[in-house]
């Protein structure tokens, strides 16, 4: 690296300015105060306006809301990669970890088990998991985009990657505090075994066990993709009377004019016991109502899109982020928030909840059942609000 003159430092791939005095930024609207003089970036400003230039209406001071995968490690191994958001990159995550994953054609996410629920929604490609249940059932299926599947705390499992590309899916478990490496691994057992242990319980020689591979080759390694139907995978044995799996796009939407709402929880998928989902679908200009939730903390997860969302905190606190795909969102318990779309491409995120059911309050839906009169008082606004208020919930408006 090298210093070149007026405090730009050159890089291989270009160069990078401590500060642009052209870039109109921050106070954007301020005639006073049209640019910010000092170090700055762009870049980030430009994905992040309402933090550089926020509404009026923000007010006090809420911890930060949103963190992106993006800005998070990616740890790689021989059959694909992972990286994760925990608390530790959001500090405000209590209640939900997430992991993004990416496993090859063939690659494998070796057999392992957690102390945590594990709730996934698939992103790209086909995968196959396995999983055994305690009463000696086995699961096997092979899920695409939009499916979801749950592994109970305890229960071992399996994801493989299948062809042409493999597949990318998003984790998330029911504690924020979870972290990738505290997994329960098959490979770190067979280690920490003494030979003639592993041999006394499986009835064979101790010699077999003297050449284990290494655990830190195992955690997501190149295997060979499986050939056959899932079903078809486990020969003899008995097949586990429970359903891993939920095919979550095949679910008839809630369709309103702006959007499209899919709700997946115990009641619909019954082995997820502790993360309860809604897949929001936002057109141009469409918003998620104003409206809280009274079960938990609110997880989300942006697929695609850009969007804004406010969140109320009681006591005059008041903030608006943004996001974009890729993106993890947060709202604590029970504050009022919005989610608006402000690009001009459909934007689709997740609400995750750890919970085993989904529920939120409208407040237009609260206002309309409330004695007019009591609410009058309250607002001082006239008949026209009064009459624009709806006794039916919808979810999203435009």
């Amino acid at each position: 690296m090298a210093f070149a003159a007026g405090g730009t430092v050159a890089l291989a791939a270009g160069s990078v300015h401590a500060h642009d005095s052209n870039v109109a930024t921050y106070p954007a609207n301020n005639p006073h105060h049209p640019r910010d003089p000092g170090p700055h970036d762009p870049v980030r400003e430009a994905l992040n306006p309402d933090l550089v230039d926020p509404p009026a209406t923000d007010s006090g001071t809420l911890p930060n809301l949103r963190f992106s995968f993006s800005d998070a490690h990616v740890r790689k191994g021989s059959g694909g990669w992972t990286r994760q958001v925990t608390q530790r990159e959001l500090g405000i995550s209590t209640t939900i970890a997430g992991v993004d994953m990416r496993l090859d054609n063939g690659g494998i996410r070796e057999l392992h088990w957690h102390k945590e629920g594990e709730w996934a929604y698939m992103l790209y490609g086909n995968a196959r998991i396995t999983a055994l249940d305690a009463q000696g059932g086995w699961f096997v299926d092979d899920l695409g985009v939009g499916d979801l599947w749950y592994f109970p705390p305890g229960v071992p499992h399996s994801i493989q990657g299948l062809g042409p590309d493999g597949c990318e899916f998003l984790l998330a478990f029911d504690n924020g505090n979870f972290d990738e490496d505290s997994t329960f691994l098959l490979s770190d057992w067979f280690k920490h075994i003494p030979p003639e242990v592993l041999a006394k319980n499986f009835g064979v020689s101790a010699d077999l066990f003297n050449h284990l591979p290494s655990p830190a080759e195992e955690y997501i390694f190149a295997g060979q993709a499986p050939q056959g139907p899932a079903g078809a995978a486990v020969k003899g044995g008995k097949k586990s009377t429970l359903t891993f799996s939920h095919k979550m796009l095949a679910q008839t939407p809630l369709t309103l004019p702006g959007g499209k709402v899919r709700i997946t929880d115990s009641g619909n998928f019954p082995v997820s016991k502790t993360i309860a989902a809604a897949l929001v679908e936002l057109e141009p200009g469409a918003m998620r109502e104003l409206h809280w939730h009274p079960n938990n903390d609110e997880w989300q997860y942006y697929l695609e899109g850009q969007g804004r969302m406010g969140v109320f905190a009681s006591s005059g606190q008041a903030r608006t982020f943004d996001f974009r795909a890729g993106d993890v969102g947060y709202v604590p318990f029970a504050m009022g928030h919005y989610i608006e779309n402000t690009g001009d491409t459909p934007l689709r995120f997740l609400e995750l909840f750890k919970s085993d059911y989904y529920a939120d309050i409208s407040l237009n839906q609260w206002l309309a059942s409330t004695p007019p009169e009591l609410v009058r008082q309250h607002l001082h606004l006239d008949d026209t609000f009064m009459h624009a208020l709806q006794q039916e919930k919808h979810p999203v408006v435009k």
